[in-house]
């Protein structure tokens, strides 16, 4: 087989290439304690998602990109919207960078939320100190996603180093050795980092979008996995009130019990998931739709039959599904099952509606270049593969541009401790994860 032939992932770079890969290494490699301060920096100013006060930490973000010579646009939500969505406060930032003269090239938006889920119990190190143990960093947001925040400014650092080092090699007199000769680069990165992605995205990527303040070519999205994500579930949430007739318990047959009513609605909806497991998703990591009740609110004291009782579920849905159907047999499933109970009412209120993520044909260059650039650094085949979970990189594929997910993290996020007590990043996945998004970039944005 020839070097032609072979496909992209399996091909070895020329001489001039693999200069410039071992440049971009070897920068971030020199530069990677200060890529450590600044992920501390960042841990360290809380973004727990509710409340959602998460502007401080913008802020914070921003004077940190200034210190390395960056402007970062603030582009705070409107306090109206904020409040309205059930956050306190909302900036996103942007961060431009342009390569060539003449405006050229493709656009690639690194994008990574801030925003994060409370941290709960069970800490054995400090959620907000960015404590650094046996090659871990500890910390609430250390691994999703703040520690993007830095896998992505480094990056670029590195690349705007190897670009500026082509240009002064450009200049010099022939013979000059070292470094990555002719390199030039020709089009734009973006850094957007946002804060609503706990809450769906539509005030964070959703509202960048919206304004018009962006419009990359493609989009690599903060991840959690050596893999590389090409699409993940869908997620519908739906409020469910049961309205019955409160009355004393002594006397339960004058008032109507909304909570058995609820729990006639619950097993119904339970019942679905044994149907959904007999639809499979063709998506190598995805595996059937599911139905989870997650909160339930409801009654006023132990002697008082409960008149209101407030359900609150969360249904996933496969790439294959169409949400509009699937909303459609939910609510059908809950006036079914409510008008078996005489005397109920129901009150169905749609919370989100986060469409699954379909990879679009334009991330091909993106994707291999993440796999071939992965499989240099990390020394093994790094695949594509679905999430169960789902992510605001979803607005971005709504909006027709094409997406991948890969950023730092362990094999799988379990090993993150995401969401959970001792949330960590492993230093040494950090640096790698850091080298193959700037190789990547390095050759997207090459000038052919």
């Amino acid at each position: 087989m020839t070097a032609s032939s072979r496909p992209s992932s399996q091909r070895s770079p020329g001489h001039a290439a693999q200069a410039s890969y071992d440049a971009l290494d070897a920068w971030i490699d020199a530069h990677f304690d200060d890529q450590i301060r600044y992920l501390q920096a960042l841990v360290r100013v809380p973004t727990d998602t509710p409340p959602g006060n998460n502007a401080p930490h913008a802020e914070r973000t921003a004077e940190l990109l200034a210190e390395m010579g960056y402007i970062a646009e603030k582009h705070p939500v409107p306090q109206a919207q904020v409040r309205e969505y059930g956050l306190e406060s909302l900036t996103n930032l942007i961060v431009r960078r342009r390569f060539g003269a003449d405006g050229s090239g493709p656009v690639i938006a690194l994008n990574a939320h801030g925003d994060v889920v409370p941290p709960g119990d069970g800490w054995t190190h400090d959620p907000y100190g960015g404590e650094v143990v046996d090659g871990r960093l500890f910390g609430r947001a250390s691994a999703v996603s703040k520690s993007d925040f830095s896998t992505y400014t480094f990056a670029l650092r590195a690349l705007e180093a190897l670009a500026a080092q082509g240009v002064a090699q450009e200049g010099a007199q022939e013979g000059v050795q070292g470094g990555a000769p002719g390199v030039s680069l020709k089009g734009g990165v973006e850094l957007h980092f946002t804060y609503d992605e706990e809450f769906g995205g539509e005030l964070g990527p959703g509202w960048l979008l919206q304004q018009g303040l962006t419009k990359p070519d493609l989009l690599l999205a903060a991840g959690f996995s050596y893999q590389v994500v090409t699409a993940h579930n869908g997620c519908l949430q739906m409020e469910v009130t049961v309205h019955g007739k409160m009355a004393h318990a002594a006397i339960p047959d004058t008032g109507i019990d909304a909570l058995q009513g609820a729990v006639v609605i619950l097993n119904a909806l339970y019942a679905r998931n044994l149907a959904y497991r007999e639809v499979t998703s063709k998506v190598e990591g995805i595996r059937h739709p599911y139905l989870n009740v997650g909160r339930i609110e409801g009654g006023t004291n132990t002697n008082v039959v409960p008149g209101k009782v407030t359900l609150k579920l969360d249904r996933r849905m496969i790439p294959e599904e169409d949400p509009v159907v699937v909303e459609a047999e939910i609510r059908d499933v809950i006036a079914k099952a409510a008008a078996s109970f005489p005397g109920i009412t129901v009150d169905v209120k749609r919370l989100l509606l986060a469409r699954a993520l379909q990879p679009l044909p334009g991330n091909r260059p993106l994707v291999e270049a993440l796999q071939r650039h992965g499989e240099a650094v990390f020394g093994e085949p790094i695949p594509t593969s679905g999430t169960p979970l789902y992510t605001d990189v979803r607005l971005y594929g709504e909006h027709g541009i094409p997406a991948a997910i890969y950023g730092a993290g362990p094999r799988t996020v379990l090993e993150s401790h995401a969401k959970r007590s001792d949330e960590r990043v492993e230093l040494k996945d950090l640096r790698r994860a850091t080298k193959v998004v700037a190789r990547t970039l390095f050759d997207l944005l090459q000038a052919r």
